[in-house]
């Protein structure tokens, strides 16, 4: 039977090894001579720039053996490759592959998941891997075509479900994830797809020095070799908190040493285990057997730092260094400029064969989180030009560190019933206050049995807002049967927030409207220096002001018409939820309150009552707190639903009298 000219090429190319594993120890006119050399992948002679491609390789049913199709799960494995063909080095490559397929990736080799946690680690709706060891990939020109340095192959092994038997599991496409680069539609075959991605010409950030330049990022790490050593080095971490709305309350900072190096003593943070005996038992206990390890800070593979209290700021041995020891705080600029950076410093020990003092590697896979702040989503480390710094002397000169490398944490979205905040709305004109969604931030440790975490909120009155969830059940259900509104048989389930925001469109007139906005803090956690934020699409233009609070006006890039507020001088805690006076009464929650008016002047046309006083989005502390999926209506605003249901009522009394008559 003949084969298509295709699938003949595709099948040389699987079971002939690619050029990247050559051996060059041969003379350059070894190629001429020996017919077994193999022949470049499809499509990349034709390509003059970053040839990518994605080959999957096999795939084997795992245990347990289900009937159900979408529950039977697949260990797979691909190799995916990129080979820098074009004339300009590739630094800090990045490669996206759109998984699609509930992939959960358990090993990558020559590279690291920039976008995700601990492998095995869900990938379903895709994941970008970064280059690790080898980061850059350079030209063939200037390395007289070196494979070893102009490309890399990077193997996945994973799990995927949800596939029969014959269906050859390929991702959606492949591409270069580097900022300033173009990847055209890939060329798809049955186990195998290719694309060749080139440099936008349009691009102006392009690279002036010998490593990248230096990126924006909400929250900017950057990671200084400070002295370097024989097995050893000294580094320093700065944090700097970039974005106005970012914040850090007791900051948790992990990353992953990848060549077996561990902390040997700390200055301005302290890791959460201080125990050496991962050394001793491991490889480093195997390579330095003369060492001490008794000295040794923390031997874990993934470290978890966090900053030290106020109180050791001036110890000799663990602080004294600027920037340090603020009990994890890091505010945002517009708060306190001196209090958006964080700074601690490592002595870090290496081992073979990384003892040289020229040979230095960055931790990778960095998290950063806080208590109740944004969730920020961490790149690899990029190696950027060393960071200058002022002569400790006095001097006027300037010294600079070793190496550096870049981590650039940008805040993201939190995903729907994950967040840590939640409102809820209410109004003058209005007798029905709208409370948090059901499980807005999450039902994990409720009894679903006993409460429909898929529920609709029920309508409360206005004082109900003022209880804990447990207490108002009687009150939502009495309320209900005063409207005549129908109660479930299965009562919603808590929106379990630690923090609730209540904005209450308070007053509305011809020239202004006012509103007035509570904090709720239903933990036992009280929150120092806290702040909050209201995006208001319409109503923006015509703030006036705040009484209680600071208000201050935001419209950056990231940050378009918000309202950025905080506490006044002595009124900056939100305590935590107290119990009440009487022994049976609810506990109270701490809270913090204010009214906050708008002009009619720069915004004509705005109508209140139809939504316009309400916020589009809301902050706590950085964090983006979850909305109701409604606003209160006036008596005036009849919805479509309402109108057709009216039209109908009407149409059938009439068809009901008519009968009558006849």
């Amino acid at each position: 039977m003949k084969m298509p000219l295709m699938k003949l090429i595709y099948l040389a190319f699987l079971f002939i090894p690619l050029r990247i594993q050559l051996c060059h120890g041969q003379a350059q006119y070894d190629d001429y001579d020996d017919p077994a050399k193999a022949a470049p992948p499809p499509g990349q002679d034709n390509c003059n720039g970053v040839f990518m491609s994605y080959a999957f390789t096999s795939r084997n049913r795992e245990l347990p053996h289900v009937k159900n199709v979408t529950a039977q799960s697949w260990a797979f494995k691909s190799i995916a490759t990129i080979i820098n063909s074009g004339t300009e080095e590739v630094k800090g490559w990045k490669m996206s592959v759109g998984f699609h397929h509930r992939e959960i990736l358990v090993a990558v080799s020559n590279a690291v998941v920039v976008d995700g946690g601990d492998l095995p680690l869900a990938v379903g709706n895709g994941t970008i891997v970064a280059g690790y060891p080898m980061t850059d990939l350079k030209t063939s020109i200037d390395t007289a075509g070196d494979y070893n340095q102009i490309a890399v192959q990077v193997e996945f092994t994973g799990t995927m479900f949800g596939l029969q038997e014959k269906v050859i599991p390929m991702p959606k496409t492949i591409s270069l994830a580097n900022e300033g680069w173009k990847c055209p539609k890939v060329t798809k075959y049955t186990t195998y797809m290719h694309t060749c991605c080139k440099k936008d010409p349009k691009f102006k950030g392009k690279p002036r020095g010998k490593y990248l330049p230096k990126q924006y990022g909400d929250l900017n790490i950057m990671y200084d070799v400070m002295k370097s050593y024989e097995g050893s080095y000294e580094a320093q971490v700065t944090m700097d908190n970039n974005n106005p709305l970012g914040r850090l309350d007791h900051w948790n900072v992990t990353w992953e040493w990848m060549r077996g190096e561990f902390i040997y003593s700390m200055r301005g943070a302290y890791t959460h285990r201080i125990d050496y005996s991962d050394c001793l038992y491991g490889i480093a206990g195997q390579f330095l057997k003369d060492f001490d390890f008794t000295q040794v800070m923390n031997c874990q593979k993934r470290p978890v730092i966090t900053d030290l209290p106020a109180t050791r700021a001036n110890d000799s041995n663990i602080g004294k260094i600027p920037y340090c020891c603020r009990n994890g705080t890091l505010l945002p600029p517009l708060m306190d400029e001196s209090k958006a950076r964080s700074i601690f410093q490592l002595r870090v020990y290496k081992l073979p064969p990384d003892t040289s003092k020229t040979v230095l590697y960055p931790p990778q896979r960095w998290n950063v989180t806080g208590v109740l702040n944004p969730h920020y989503k961490c790149g690899a480390p990029m190696r950027v030009d060393p960071t200058e710094f002022p002569e400790p002397t006095g001097l006027q000169a300037t010294t600079y560190a070793v190496a550096s490398w870049q981590i650039v944490c940008n805040i993201t979205k939190p995903e729907k019933k994950k967040t840590k905040c939640c409102v809820s709305f209410s109004a003058y004109y209005n007798d029905s206050a709208i409370p948090c969604s059901t499980c807005a931030c999450g039902c994990d440790d409720v009894d679903t049995d006993k409460c429909n975490p898929n529920g609709r909120t029920m309508l409360l009155p206005a004082d109900a807002l003022l209880v804990p969830f447990e207490n108002r059940t009687a009150k939502a259900k009495a309320f209900a049967h005063l409207k005549h509104r129908p109660v479930p048989k299965r009562m919603p389930c808590p929106d379990n927030c630690g923090v609730s925001i209540n904005w209450h469109v308070n007053s509305d007139y011809k020239t202004g409207w006012t509103a007035r906005i509570t904090l709720f803090n239903w933990g036992e956690t009280q929150f120092e220096d806290w702040f909050t934020a209201v995006e208001m699409k319409k109503a923006y233009p015509g703030y006036e002001g705040v009484y209680s609070f600071n208000g201050t006006k935001l419209n950056s890039v990231k940050n378009k018409n918000t309202l950025f507020f905080q506490g006044l001088p002595g009124l900056n805690f939100l305590m935590g939820e107290v119990n009440g006076t009487k022994i049976n009464d609810p506990r109270v929650p701490g809270k913090q309150q204010s009214v906050v008016s708008f002009t009619k002047k720069q915004t004509p046309g705005i109508n209140i009552r139809h939504g316009d006083g309400f916020p589009t989005k809301v902050f706590f502390n950085g964090e983006e707190c979850a909305l109701p999926d409604d606003f209160p209506r006036s008596a005036g605003h009849i919805s479509q639903a309402s109108i057709t249901a009216v039209i109908s009522i009407a149409i059938l009394t009439f068809l009901l009298m008519t009968d009558r008559f006849l």
